[in-house]
């Protein structure tokens, strides 16, 4: 499982001393971490692992409790809309996954705008896309396959419409290349040209009955994320049929 960096903040300020703040880049973020693929890397890793093991299961616990928090919600919601099955929120959220990096490693996510919303398609092309082109520096993604993914936090709201703005957060594994590359001289800046598993999180939002991309983080916002689950009303308050009785 990918969660040998599940050391979360603890691990990334490890990282921190190994190299240089990594350079932006990939959809959403940061390109995959390559300081724990050399020899002293791994062991280091290894080292952290078992010093942290305590803070490891407890994250584990803390994520668990959320994803099955949000499958129970999203299968009491799935009775008053098919919006939020689970099945077809998860085909939707891996055909989401496939194109948007497919867009990105065209560098072009014009082909893609409709399934993320504007504020987020709009900072993803010009914040990240359009400077690197001006760089000379270009990001390669080559995604394999899903290995993994969960829902980690359902939020249900009727922002004017019934179910509208509501918002899925999903974990999402992948066996892939990610590496930012000099455009000119294909020396590679940021990363490694290996296949490694990558976690992303996920952020959809119900916009006019579509779910679309609104945001997609590092893998160490997981566990922020599944802590807000304290914080969610009971999910049978949030409906509107309810709420007007």
């Amino acid at each position: 499982m990918k969660k040998t960096i599940v050391l979360g903040v603890v691990a990334s300020a490890f990282i921190a001393l190994l190299v240089i703040e990594p350079a932006m880049a990939g959809p959403g973020g940061k390109i995959a971490r390559a300081a724990f693929e050399t020899f002293w890397g791994r062991g280091a890793l290894g080292v952290l692992t078992i010093v942290f093991l305590p803070l490891v299961a407890y994250v584990l616990l803390v994520e668990k409790f959320s994803e099955r928090r949000a499958r129970k919600d999203l299968r009491f919601m799935a009775g008053h809309s098919s919006l939020f099955e689970w099945l077809k929120l998860q085909e939707r959220a891996k055909d989401c996954f496939f194109r948007v990096h497919s867009g990105w490693d065209k560098e072009d996510l014009s082909g893609v705008s409709d399934w993320m919303t504007d504020w987020y398609w709009q900072n993803q092309q010009l914040v990240h896309l359009d400077r690197w082109r001006e760089e000379g520096l270009v990001n390669i993604c080559d995604v394999k396959n899903i290995t993994r993914i969960k829902p980690l936090l359902f939020v249900h709201r009727n922002q004017g419409d019934e179910h509208e703005d509501s918002m899925v957060v999903i974990s999402i594994e992948a066996r892939m290349k990610d590496y930012l590359q000099d455009r000119t001289t294909g020396k590679v800046v940021e990363g490694s040209k290996r296949d490694k598993e990558v976690e992303t999180i996920w952020s959809f939002t119900l916009e006019d009955g579509v779910w679309k991309v609104s945001n997609i983080e590092e893998d160490s916002m997981s566990t922020v994320y599944a802590k807000m689950v304290r914080e969610l009303p009971g999910i049978e308050t949030t409906v509107v049929s309810d709420l007007r009785a």
